[in-house]
């Protein structure tokens, strides 16, 4: 069984205490990869993010050579890293300067003898999935074993990972603020770069042109109304009213005078002629939001309008033709409520013509930073501040959340935390108790994750050296450079029984 030396256990032990400090993401990587050099020979060290959308990689931080201004890429499944990156497998090479596939695109060997120098590459995951590549020089004749040495770099990158993850959405983040900070703002008003989204901006821009009726389903705060808004927008019909009904805000009594409006003493309390909604959006677009919440009777009403084009205002004689585009939207399984007959499926096969589906902001991975970057400047603004930036903790507790308000449950989130913070950044103090709770539990997740891989390696190492000496602690504690005090500390802790390596032999207790 391979196990890591005492040496490469303190480097590991150096490395979770970097990951501990609430140093910049960049400078925290970086100082790893200055450790990795100098405890364990492994030069040259880069760190290599993967596009989502494009499965390249891209070199990110380096040690040893300066990348400034070098914007290095590598294809699916070009050179080793390109390689690891697509199939996820490490891969080391004992000797460079017989190695093809080493495409050397920084040029930081290119004054060195590539014979003396071996490669190893690994994979940086995920939540089961390649977020990055990790990679090294090592001198060749300090190589004895291949194997262990891709084994140590392994566990580094198991380390790191969960930061390598926040890096690679905070520069994700960071490539679109250019985008949206750019001359050439999305028409559609909505951020999001997420592969849910982008799919949602496709439909929008397939519909807009025309005048087909689009039902919009959804959770509750997920912007539906927004998404109404960018089709009516981006459509012929932008010059004219964009007209908007909560439909569960109207009584049934009124629906039907909300709707289509009403003569002077249709009913008790007429004392005026109003219009209806429908006709104040004609040659627009009425939004009929919160549309699963209609009464059985309003369901009927609204079924003949959409049949008919045409309506006759309460109390009045006079038919009224409507040239309207109609959009409607609901939190509710509309499918399910026809099967319990709560809503009508005449009405629910005329109104999803053309349906779209706005997936909730836990499907949506990084546009949660990017959602809550923007609701920081709007609020910076709103408010007179000048918060810069949200803590990686934050951040982190955003990520795990699950948002069962959705978006409205994070700008309310960004609202309070830029009105509570006193500094220039959001902070986990700053969140609602409901996400501090939650940044506790994943704080002492990680933390025992990360103790329980270390204490793994420290338990094989010390029971090792207790079979080698047969149970003699004195001994192990020398052969693990150590002192006999320390050892006795993690044999109790550990629940360790040396009795069960002693050997015939007088020293055994010693």
């Amino acid at each position: 069984m391979s196990i890591h030396s005492y040496e490469e256990l303190a480097a590991l032990h150096a490395i979770a205490k970097i990951l501990a400090q609430p140093d910049d993401l960049h400078d925290r990587l970086e100082n790893i990869l200055k450790e990795m050099s100098i405890r364990l020979g492994m030069q040259r060290g880069m760190i290599s993010l993967l596009d989502r959308e494009r499965k390249e990689a891209w070199l990110d931080i380096a040690h040893d050579f300066n990348i400034d201004g070098m914007e290095v890429t590598y294809k699916p499944g070009e050179g080793i890293t390109g390689k690891v990156a697509a199939t996820g497998r490490p891969m080391a090479v004992a000797n460079l300067g017989q190695e093809t596939h080493f495409l050397d695109r920084t040029g930081a060997r290119r004054h060195l003898n590539r014979a003396e120098l071996s490669f190893l590459c690994v994979p940086i995951m995920y939540d089961g999935e390649v977020i990055g590549v990790l990679s090294a020089d090592k001198v060749a004749r300090e190589v004895e074993n291949l194997d262990k040495e891709l084994a140590m770099l392994s566990s580094v990158a198991e380390l790191m990972s969960k930061i390598v993850h926040i890096r690679a959405l905070e520069e994700e983040n960071r490539r679109l603020r250019k985008i949206v900070g750019s001359g050439h703002s999305p028409s559609m008003d909505i951020i999001g770069h997420s592969k849910a989204m982008q799919e949602v901006f496709g439909l929008v821009a397939q519909v807009a042109d025309s005048n087909t009726t689009v039902l919009i389903t959804g959770e509750t705060g997920t912007g539906k109304e927004l998404i109404a808004r960018a089709i009516h927008n981006n459509s012929p019909r932008k010059d004219g009213p964009m007209v908007q009904v909560n439909c569960a805000a109207i009584p049934d009594t009124l629906i039907e005078s909300e709707l289509f409006g009403h003569e002077k003493g249709a009913f008790t309390g007429a004392l005026a002629h109003r219009r209806g909604r429908f006709e104040e959006a004609n040659g627009g677009t009425i939004f009929l939001d919160e549309v699963g919440e209609l009464s059985a009777a309003a369901q009927v009403k609204l079924l003949r309008v959409l049949q008919e084009k045409r309506f006759q205002p309460l109390g009045s004689s006079r038919v009224v033709n409507v040239n309207v585009r109609i959009i409607a939207a609901t939190n509710r399984n509309l499918e399910q409520d026809i099967l319990s007959d709560r809503f009508r499926a005449d009405l629910f096969y005329r109104l999803n013509v053309f349906p779209i589906y706005l997936p909730p902001l836990r499907e949506r991975g990084s546009d949660v930073i990017l959602l809550a970057d923007h609701f920081l400047l709007k609020y910076n603004k709103e408010m007179g501040k000048k918060v810069k930036r949200i803590s990686t903790a934050a951040i982190e507790v955003f990520l795990s959340h699950k948002w069962p308000g959705n978006v409205r449950e994070l700008e309310n989130c960004m609202e309070r935390a830029v009105l509570m913070t006193r500094t220039d950044q959001v902070d986990c103090v700053h969140l609602p108790p409901s996400l501090q709770i939650k940044e506790r539990e994943t704080d002492r997740k990680d933390r025992s994750k990360l103790s329980s891989v270390v204490e793994a390696q420290e338990r094989t190492l010390i029971i090792d050296a207790l079979t080698e000496t047969g149970g003699n602690q004195t001994k192990a504690a020398k052969m693990l450079g150590t002192t006999k005090r320390i050892i006795q500390y993690k044999i109790s802790k550990m629940g360790i029984d040396p009795k069960h390596f002693r050997k015939n032999n007088k020293d055994s207790n010693v």
